[in-house]
């Protein structure tokens, strides 16, 4: 008698809970448990169960994986060359047109196979050489297959190409860009490759200028987006007064990027999330690389170790470099900083079948030394160590365990000026657990566990000199799940939420516990899908930010105080995406976010008592629209953003200072062949707020009585400004160039690229200089170079 689908689908489920309870080596087939003998998962005695029983259990699983007798397909991806895992490739089967994508780890599965045949495996990636298999498919069983692509003989190296993942009809997907490292190539460079200087180049997320890398998404601050650099988050990712980001381009294998809409295994963040994975080092043969730009000479080293690999990476900045006063106004910033990962991978069946085990840190320092005493420096740095196990079962479920520390240290030395001191440090020890499991209905539920503790510590100093810490320490405990239904073709759904069992600050006013999230796909036409995602999100981490700043230096990070309630966010977003040709796609979404208790400096603070932070609200909405061509060898990505930001205080409402109402950008690339590649990028916006000034009046400064020859020297011009943020700047516009050419000499590969940034030297303007009343302007007619060579 044939079971129904729900008493099957209850049996899986109740097998499985019992099944990753148990001890997973006494269940491995090679191994032989000794009679007699009682095993137990815990030792508190949970379980105490014989390895006869165990092995029951086993075949019983495994007869419920598939009742009808069919088999499934899983493995990896990876380069022939190197080894390195390809990310969002494809895989096919060709009589069934059915298939997968592999996902960060180069790892695919597909389920649900008609037993007893043999079938042809097309496996495809972008820049590589399309590859036919003939698979066997055994009933019951689970066909582990390992794949290696070649190259194409074309310009790029391996693995220089994120690829174009394939179109899954029921992919639940809105809000999501994949990052291409060939599209941050051919995208003009502002000195040298960086990956947050490409994020502002997406729809709906804005800049503050050509100056800085931090960037704002869909009406959010700079601080509510998440960086997460192999699964350890990141805190203050920025080299150089902002100018790009600590993360070297060399060492990133794949990059997600969530605007918004993020699923439930994310949290901490209200706006958006960047999850950057490193190259695992090549896995065949030992190779360096060395280059250079106008201001940081580099090297990255990799190679196999016995079942694995490593890769080193090391990036210093130059003593001195005129292209800084490019950036800086004329002014010669003494910027010194260096960055240094690692990353060592070790797999071996001997050891535990199906896993993969992972070493890996970070460390980057800056340091503004002025030599002078009365000026300030200001140094800051970022160190980050993590393990990581992945495991592949002998049923489908993968899952991942991690164990983390992430430290920020930052400081402002006064010396003999009149800035006072000040000094944070983060202390972040987490570990989480992600387990997920493949249906045979292509179903999957995902559940894990998030713990983070946290220590921050800001002392900050008054008129008087006493020092306060306003630092804390908390906890927090999170547990998630999700179901993702993708067993109907034109249908897909990610429903799921975050559980917070203990937060960071244990405030009262803390009652955000549930954090509900669903994403939605329905495909209307086989060329047209519809998309949607609601959630709430939280965050208990804020930085102290300053908007009036025009170029944030320094913005140290605390919990938010017990006085303020947890910061939350409610996304709404829906979009349309039409695959109008195979090479021709438009995108467009919309999106609506309301913004509750968001941590905001008290500018009218007079005594002590008054808080030195209030609880703001906020509300963003807007359109954004994306279309890209592709057909060798042109490619064209055109975006187009329409926003509105507003932020509430007080009862006033204002406009914070990335608020942009209308941003373009146009890319175009041609592949000239020889390794050939040029590239051009026109980038336009409409004016930023700023608060206009409307006169000043010499204001008598008491701090200086004591150092100031005369009482008459202290008074000094005070600006009497109008409503916040009223004004609104020019518009902004640039068209930049690129061009870079690929060869070989002597058995050395040569990587030689040149920009030119703001081709007709527009007159940018960035910001009035209050006490002078100079314009200030961005980046002028500006060339620049990068030349790397690898062995």
């Amino acid at each position: 008698m044939v079971k129904s689908y729900r008493v099957l689908k209850l049996q899986q489920i109740l097998v499985f809970i019992l099944y990753i309870c148990l001890y997973q080596n006494i269940l491995n087939a090679s191994q032989k448990p000794e009679p007699g003998i009682s095993y137990s998962y815990t030792n508190h005695k949970c379980f105490a169960i014989t390895p006869t029983e165990l092995i029951s259990i086993r075949e019983s699983f495994n007869n419920l994986i598939d009742n009808t007798g069919n088999g499934a397909i899983r493995g990896s991806v990876v380069d022939s060359t190197n080894g390195e895992a390809l990310a969002f490739g494809n895989v096919l089967i060709k009589e069934l047109n059915i298939g997968a994508s592999t996902d960060s780890r180069g790892y695919f599965r597909i389920p649900s196979i008609t037993s007893n045949k043999t079938y042809t495996l097309i496996v495809s990636y972008v820049g590589y050489e399309t590859k036919e298999i003939s698979v066997y498919i055994a009933p019951d069983k689970i066909t582990d297959i390992n794949i290696e692509l070649s190259p194409k003989a074309i310009q790029f190296k391996p693995v220089e190409k994120i690829g174009e993942r394939m179109v899954e009809k029921n992919a639940t997907d809105i809000g999501l860009q994949r990052i291409s490292i060939k599209d941050l190539k051919l995208m003009p460079k502002g000195v040298e490759m960086d990956i947050f200087r490409s994020i502002q180049y997406l729809p709906g997320v804005q800049s503050t200028g050509d100056v800085s890398a931090r960037y704002y998404v869909r009406g959010g601050s700079s601080n509510e987006n998440l960086v997460i650099l192999n699964g350890v988050t990141l805190y203050n990712p920025f080299h150089a007064l902002g100018l790009f980001s600590v993360i070297d381009p060399d060492m990133i294998n794949n990059v997600e990027f969530y605007k918004g809409g993020f699923t439930a295994e994310y949290g901490g963040r209200l706006s958006s999330v960047l999850n950057v994975i490193t190259k695992d080092g090549n896995k065949k043969d030992y190779s360096t690389k060395i280059s250079s730009s106008f201001i940081t000479g580099k090297a990255l080293i990799e190679g196999p170790i016995p079942d694995g690999s490593f890769i080193v990476t090391g990036r210093k900045s130059y003593k001195s470099s005129n292209v800084y006063k490019k950036f800086l106004d004329e002014k010669n910033v003494p910027i010194n900083f260096y960055d240094l990962g690692f990353k060592l991978n070790y797999s071996s069946p001997k050891f535990v079948k199906g896993g993969k085990f992972v070493i890996h840190g970070f460390s980057s320092q800056d340091k503004l030394n002025n030599n002078n005493s009365l000026q300030q420096d200001i140094n800051w740095s970022n160190k980050m160590f993590g393990l990581r196990w992945f495991q592949v079962t002998d049923i489908p479920l993968f899952y991942e365990i991690g164990l983390s520390w992430s430290n920020f240290e930052g400081n402002v030395v006064p010396n003999l000026s009149y800035v006072k001191p000040k000094s944070n440090k983060v202390d972040d020890l987490s570990m989480n657990m992600h387990f997920s499991y493949i249906f045979e209905s292509k179903n999957e539920l995902e559940f894990g566990l998030d713990l983070s503790d946290i220590d921050t510590k800001l002392f900050l100093q008054n008129s008087l000199g006493a020092v306060s810490d306003i630092g804390t320490h908390g906890t927090s405990i999170s547990i998630f799940g999700k179901y993702k239904f993708l067993e109907t073709e034109n249908f897909g759904a990610d429903f799921g939420s975050r559980l917070n069992i203990s937060t960071l600050s244990q405030s009262e006013n803390n009652k955000l516990f549930f954090e509900p999230r669903l994403s939605l796909t329905y495909r209307l036409f086989p060329w047209l899908a519809l998309k949607g995602a609601w959630g709430i999100y939280s965050q208990e981490i804020t930085t102290l930010s300053d908007e009036n700043e025009v170029i944030s230096v320094f913005e140290p990070w605390i919990i938010t105080p017990r006085y303020i309630p947890a910061s939350s966010a409610i996304h709404y977003t829906i979009g349309t995406k039409a695959e109008i040709t195979n090479n021709f796609s438009i995108d467009i979404q919309g999106y609506y976010k309301i913004l509750k208790n968001i941590p905001t400096i008290n500018d009218n603070k007079i005594v002590s008592s008054d808080s030195d932070l209030l609880p703001a609200s906020g509300e963003s909405y807007g359109w954004e629209f994306l279309l890209i061509f592709n057909e060798e060898p042109f490619s064209l990505t055109t975006s187009y953003s329409l926003g509105w930001s507003y932020k509430h205080l007080n009862g006033w409402t204002y406009y914070p200072r990335y608020d942009t109402r209308n941003t373009v950008d146009i890319l175009g690339a041609i592949n000239l062949g020889a390794g050939w590649q040029f590239s051009i990028m026109w980038i336009y916006n409409t004016g930023r707020p700023f608060t206009q000034s409307l006169g000043y009046y010499d204001k008598l400064y008491f701090d200086d009585l004591y150092t100031a020859g005369s009482l008459l020297e202290n008074f000094k011009p005070f600006s009497i400004l109008s409503d916040k943020n009223l004004g609104r700047l020019p518009q902004y516009h640039r068209l930049d160039l690129s061009l870079s050419k690929s060869f070989y000499f002597f058995g050395f590969k040569f990587d030689l690229e040149g920009s030119i940034i703001n081709l007709y030297d527009r007159a940018n303007i960035f910001y009035f200089d209050r006490n002078t009343g100079r314009r200030i302007n961005m980046l002028p007619f500006l060339p620049t170079a990068t030349v790397s060579i690898e062995i």
